[in-house]
């Protein structure tokens, strides 16, 4: 996780197409830019930065599903809950599940665990846009490579032959 460069997913673990579930892993840094101000001396991660979190895992969710057909952008979190503070050195769970594709928009419910306690989770909505409209086809590429999207995409096709 590099929390100033919001490359908030180490590694994407599963997918299951079938199921509509990804599921992903992210360490917290021991040191970073971001808890010099949160806070002084009591490092937390930001709980805007667990919903980007989350908000990225339902993306590459999202890209999977649709064979990286559109760009998905973070459009609305509803019902989201923070239920413990999240500390430097943390190992972060995340699951993905998606609700609803089409018209332009995805509806995913994502959540955060830490040794099996509670983080977050919410209820996320993103719009997709067709990357010839967003040119940003490559860089998502580049990275879905990077977190080993494509490989546990690879690994879920593989498992339904």
């Amino acid at each position: 996780m590099l929390l100033e460069y919001f490359q908030m997913i180490d590694r994407v673990e599963t997918v299951d197409l079938s199921a509509g579930r990804l599921t992903a892993r992210s360490v917290v840094p021991e040191k970073s830019p971001v808890f010099e101000g949160h806070f002084p001396g009591y490092p937390l991660v930001p709980g805007v930065l667990l919903i980007e979190t989350m908000a990225q895992a339902s993306g590459f969710l999202v890209l999977a599903s649709t064979n990286f057909a559109a760009m998905p952008f973070l459009m609305s979190v509803d019902g989201a809950k923070m239920r413990t503070f999240v500390e430097p050195s943390a190992e972060l769970d995340i699951e993905a599940f998606l609700e609803h594709d089409g018209s332009g928009f995805a509806v995913t419910k994502a959540k955060i665990t830490s040794a099996g306690k509670k983080v977050c989770d919410a209820q996320l909505k993103l719009r997709t846009m067709p990357f010839d409209q967003v040119p940003l086809g490559d860089i998502v590429r580049k990275r879905a490579v990077e977190v080993g999207l494509m490989a546990a995409i690879a690994a879920d096709a593989a498992s339904e032959k």
